[in-house]
């Protein structure tokens, strides 16, 4: 996968993401607590015009998910589109003020072990994008170059004996980010690459569940 941080890739993604038809809502989902996540589309470290996506690491401290990975976002407020929830946590987050604008569309509904159902929002960061985590949430910000992504040992899957269910994982920067991230994550490598892939059904670690 080879791509550079333009007005044309933006198009395309834009493209892809109208053309991407989202799984309609069950049953299940309605009784679960909204939330979203911002998938953002900013320059790569040190890979001039190289696309990337932004993901923290969550503090310890924090009362939820404390040091886990994760994509900037959170709980939807009452009346709050996905949209908005995206674009507030992202600014709330990192410090990072973009408009309604930016966003190119979104991917498919992932609900949580935790009762959350998470809209994942693809947005244009592009490259003038200075991150500034807010340290009572945000240990750590990290850009996962598309080009990493891509890679076919950035995908791993597993099992767990408390579920039937297989998990997805990334190995990526590094580390080993797990479901719910790494499920949404995975879904827009997918979608990049041209492929209708679903991941509502994969696992969790049982760390996450709570």
């Amino acid at each position: 996968m080879s791509y550079r941080l333009d007005e044309a890739f933006r198009a395309e993604v834009a493209q892809r993401c109208a053309d991407f038809r989202r799984l309609p809502e069950t049953a299940a989902a309605a009784g679960l607590r909204r939330a979203a996540v911002a998938i953002t589309l900013v320059e790569a470290d040190d890979m001039p015009k190289a696309p990337a996506i932004l993901v923290t690491r969550r503090v310890d401290t924090l009362r939820a998910h404390g040091g886990q990975w994760a994509l900037p976002g959170g709980r939807c407020d009452a009346g709050e589109t996905p949209l908005a929830t995206a674009l507030r946590e992202l600014h709330e987050e990192l410090g990072l003020a973009l408009d309604a604008e930016r966003m190119l569309g979104t991917l498919d509904d992932f609900a949580t072990r935790s009762g959350y159902l998470i809209t994942p929002v693809v947005l244009w960061g592009g490259r003038d994008v200075t991150p500034r985590p807010n340290p009572h949430e945000v240990a750590s910000v990290h850009r996962i170059a598309l080009a990493e992504l891509a890679r076919a040992e950035a995908i791993e899957f597993f099992n767990i004996p408390e579920s039937e269910r297989a998990g997805v994982r990334l190995n990526v920067i590094g580390h080993r980010i797990y479901a719910p991230t790494a499920a949404v994550i995975y879904q827009f490598r997918e979608l990049l690459a041209g492929r209708d892939t679903r991941v509502a059904d994969f696992e969790q670690p049982v760390f996450a569940w709570r």
